[in-house]
């Protein structure tokens, strides 16, 4: 009977054992997979001109994991912004992208890639002047570069483009990751990111070039996002917060813009939504910044204001819902108001910067006859 009992437990410990084995297996083998699975991950690299601009059509593809904006093609290490929009770095602003071959292809990445840009242009990309700003496709494999070879030439065979496809295809070198404010640049800061693809010409061509074509890659369909409480605390200072967001007054004579001379455009410090200009700015005596009309009427929202026993009309943006000030019938001509503003609710654009920040079509407005 000890014998029996004791043979029992001998094929208990060998069946657990056995058992552990085959677990412990299969564990390593499914990690194997997973290993497997990584490795297969690919790269590509494309320069279209601004990169804020080529995120969010390979972004919303199925199979692209990851989007990076960046720099390559040039000698200098670890290029600036500042430094490569100078064009002496020999950089071009570029996007990386990683993908799952398996569920997208190359070849369809290169599809998305010519109905971002002028494939055309020899000295830039739009509004955007210089070699920092041309396009290439810079290939990570032997087999990349004659995937992209043949999708140039059947490009310019297909007689899209009248002159010739001056798109270089280059071998991918080190690229260096962008600050982190030009990462997801169109989901940060979407009407900035609008204004600067529409007045750059881009949105306009490639509708133009593309409208009868099926697929849709468009950039245009950008919505502002108004970010939640928690996010807006860390993006405004206190007092910022405190007049956008709970309709608060900053003190007269001691702020930002009360007096500010400088030409350019006045935008949401949220939204980044075009709000006055200053060729509407004028001396009122209050101590805010004043304007005689909005510079797009259609961004700011008039509502009445019953507070502190008065009646009053305050102004809101209309797409960040930011308190601005009140508008009053007391200005000057052309339009008899005065838009009293509080500059924590606004951000001041100089005309020099209106182009690079995205807002190129109001330079027309300060340009001497």
């Amino acid at each position: 009977m000890k014998i029996k009992v004791r043979n029992i437990l001998i094929i208990l410990v060998i069946s657990v054992i056995s058992l552990y084995f085959v677990f412990s297996s299969s564990g390593q083998d499914n990690t194997m997979v997973k290993n497997e699975e990584e490795i297969e991950m690919e790269k590509a690299t494309f320069a279209g001109g601004c990169f804020w601009c080529m995120e969010s059509p390979f972004e919303k593809l199925e199979g692209v994991t990851e989007v990076v904006a960046g720099y390559t093609g040039g000698q200098k290490e670890d290029p600036t912004y500042a430094e490569v929009s100078s064009g002496t770095t020999g950089h071009y602003e570029a996007v990386q992208i990683t993908f799952d071959p398996k569920t997208v292809s190359y070849n369809e990445l290169l599809d998305v890639f010519w109905r971002q840009i002028n494939p055309t242009d020899l000295r830039g990309q739009f509004a955007d002047r210089g070699d920092q700003y041309k396009t290439a496709i810079f290939y990570h494999s032997d087999e990349q570069k004659r995937i992209a070879e043949t999708s140039k030439a059947n490009l310019q065979a297909s007689g899209k483009f009248q002159n010739a496809i001056v798109t270089e295809i280059l071998p991918a070198s080190i690229f260096y990751v962008a600050e982190e404010y030009h990462q997801d640049y169109y989901k940060k800061s979407p009407i900035r990111y609008k204004m600067y693809s529409m007045g750059s010409g881009r949105e306009a061509y490639l509708k133009s070039t593309w409208k009868d074509d099926e697929q849709n890659y468009s950039q245009s369909e950008v919505k502002f996002v108004k970010p939640n409480d928690e996010e807006l605390k860390k993006i405004l200072t206190p007092l910022q917060y405190e007049v956008t967001q709970e309709d608060g007054t900053e003190s007269p004579f001691n702020n930002e813009y009360w007096n500010n001379k400088k030409e350019g455009i006045y935008v949401d410090i949220v939204s980044g939504e075009p709000l006055f200009s200053s060729l509407d700015k004028f001396k009122s005596g209050t101590g805010w910044p004043s304007f005689t009309r909005p510079i797009e009427p259609g961004n700011v929202i008039e509502k009445e204001d019953n507070s502190l026993l008065m009646n009053r009309t305050e102004v809101r943006s209309k797409n960040a819902d930011s308190h601005l000030g009140h508008v009053f019938s007391d200005g000057p001509e052309p339009t008899g108001l005065r838009y009293c503003i509080n500059s924590a609710a606004l951000r001041f654009i100089p005309k020099e910067d209106l182009e690079k920040e995205g807002y190129s079509e109001y330079k027309k407005l300060f340009e001497k006859n």
